[in-house]
């Protein structure tokens, strides 16, 4: 009895691999978006010896219909399609409209979503193919805070995107207002009972006298004027360090009037192995084409 039993519960193992082996998949068409009715994919599933989950799953990320890897110019591409809500779009939103609407990627999960906004905030190209990084909206001042643009961050379903044209506009604007100089406001006065008398600059708020108002001393120039320094950069994250330095230092400097700024990279590299040909060629013809004006191998 118990050896009937054990036999017919592995043919019924057996059989459901057979039994379940249809998905329906909805297209990801264009005409999707604008239509009422789902396109759906009819996919048969190998009958192999596995939970229904996983075999469906890999056969949805074989055939491209399940992503588990998705880049931020895509995203950007999906964003000036439809997502866009205004200027900006909460994460959360993006979230919500990648698991509901079926003419969206099948994204695995939320994981996937913010790892593409991780790569469209650190990519340099930002401001023509991705988008920024913002942690909130103030409706007050109209502008947005915590705004990060071609940089490593680590995003959350709270955060924000803003278009990129959006954000540049901010970030104009605020080096526009630390660069203006802070200038005192004079308005033309005039003294004695005729209005032809001799006029007069006279400060806001102060009465009109018939000595004529000493104008103020020119701004003493600064001492200090020259910069220099020099930093190294962990090589597993380079580009993510390069960048920090040009916003927090570099980009202070640049902004400075008549300031004459020069950035100048240094690779030095110990080889205790020695290097194959083929790097040798590759790094060679690579330094050629970058233009680097000092580069070569050398013996101990």
């Amino acid at each position: 009895m118990r050896t009937r039993r054990e036999h017919a519960d592995g043919v019924i193992k057996a059989r459901i691999p057979e039994a379940y082996n249809w998905l329906l998949v909805p297209d990801p068409s264009e005409d999707s978006a604008a239509s009422a009715k789902a396109s759906w994919r009819e996919i048969r599933l190998q009958p192999v010896q596995e939970p229904l989950a996983v075999r469906a799953s890999r056969k949805l990320e074989n055939d491209g219909l399940l992503l588990t890897k998705y880049a931020g110019t895509t995203l950007r591409l999906e964003l000036d399609k439809v997502l866009w809500r205004g200027d900006a779009v909460s994460v959360k939103q993006l979230a919500d409209d990648f698991a509901r609407y079926l003419y969206l990627p099948r994204l695995r999960d939320t994981d996937v979503l913010l790892a593409a906004v991780r790569d469209g905030i650190a990519a340099l190209n930002w401001e023509r193919e991705t988008f920024a990084y913002a942690d909130s909206y103030d409706a007050t001042r109209r502008r947005y805070l915590g705004l990060k643009t071609g940089q490593q961050i680590t995003p959350s379903l709270e955060g924000m995107l803003v278009k990129p044209e959006v954000a540049a506009a901010q970030i104009a604007a605020d080096m526009a207002s630390t660069m203006q100089p802070t200038v005192s406001s004079f308005t033309y006065g005039q003294t004695g009972a005729s209005s032809a008398g001799p006029r007069q600059l006279v400060a806001d708020g102060e009465a009109a006298t018939s000595e004529p108002t000493q104008a103020p001393a020119p701004p003493t120039r600064p001492q200090l004027q020259r910069f220099y320094g020099s930093v190294t950069l962990d090589t597993t994250r380079a580009v993510r360090d390069a960048t920090a330095v040009i916003e927090e230092v570099v980009q202070h400097l640049n902004g400075l009037l008549g300031a004459r700024v020069e950035i100048t990279m240094e690779i030095h590299a110990e080889l205790p192995e020695g290097a194959p040909e083929h790097v040798v060629r590759t790094v060679t013809e690579n330094c050629r084409t970058l233009k680097f004006t000092n580069y070569g191998f050398e013996k101990e």
